[in-house]
């Protein structure tokens, strides 16, 4: 086994086509399926799937999150350096990719490192419903845009993105997000690092819906590193 370069975490993770839209999930779970380590997915990484996490965002137009894992995570302001930056000056793209945040009900502190620190100022989206003074103390920090009456609609919030020429969506999680997105059959590709470790206990998964939902997934590539760590890249399969 050879861990893959930052180079060639590039060329294997490279969209098929920069004009076309694309919404991708970055997951990793354990061997047996656990997604979080104490409540958390940072103690399952290691140091490829932590480059590649900085390449996807390099490669993204925003880095998008559900309101649960910027609570759990405690999920702070994101910036692309060094290579990775390089690489989005190479392709004219922004210097930095947009932070956004998905939440129905504003349960976000304005305060917290997700604002506080991040490099440019973020977005939320959200409802007609959510309460209106939270709004408010969020319009402060970042720009809100509703999508939606009583939750959130995540097709016109994409269609919305794309308008803006926010074509690259890249999805952190968390495992809610990633189900209300896979039900309404928004997801392209699924970049899931399988670490070489078991949990156990009652560990959840990436994928968390209200309803049963099969789909088909076609394997694009898979690369393993030196320490073990599988990192698999699929696409949805249109149609099934």
């Amino acid at each position: 086994m050879t861990t893959p370069t930052r180079a060639e975490l590039y060329g294997a993770y490279r969209p098929d086509d920069r004009a076309a839209p694309i919404l991708r999930m970055n997951f990793i779970a354990s061997a047996d399926g656990a997604a979080t380590v104490d409540g958390r997915s940072g103690g399952l990484g290691g140091d490829t799937d932590r480059t590649l996490m900085q390449v996807l965002r390099a490669m993204s137009d925003v880095i998008m999150v559900g309101a649960g894992t910027v609570r759990a995570e405690v999920y702070g302001g994101t910036r692309v350096t060094g290579a990775d930056a390089a690489w989005r000056a190479s392709h004219g793209l922004s210097a930095q990719p947009l932070l956004a945040v998905v939440s129905r009900t504003l349960d976000l502190d304005p305060e917290c490192p997700f604002f506080a620190d991040a490099v440019n100022r973020p977005l939320v989206v959200t409802c007609a419903s959510a309460p209106a003074e939270r709004r408010g103390a969020l319009e402060e920090v970042a720009d809100v845009f509703v999508s939606g009456v009583d939750t959130v609609d995540l097709t016109a919030m994409r269609e919305r993105l794309t308008e803006r020429g926010l074509r690259h969506v890249l999805c952190e999680g968390g495992p809610h997000l990633f189900g209300a997105l896979w039900e309404a059959d928004l997801v392209d590709e699924l970049c899931l690092t399988i670490a070489p470790r078991l949990i156990g206990g009652g560990a959840g998964r990436i994928l968390r819906g209200t309803r049963e939902q099969s789909r088909r997934l076609r394997l694009v590539h898979s690369l393993v590193d030196d320490e073990g760590f599988l990192l698999l890249r699929y696409r949805s399969v249109e149609g099934d």
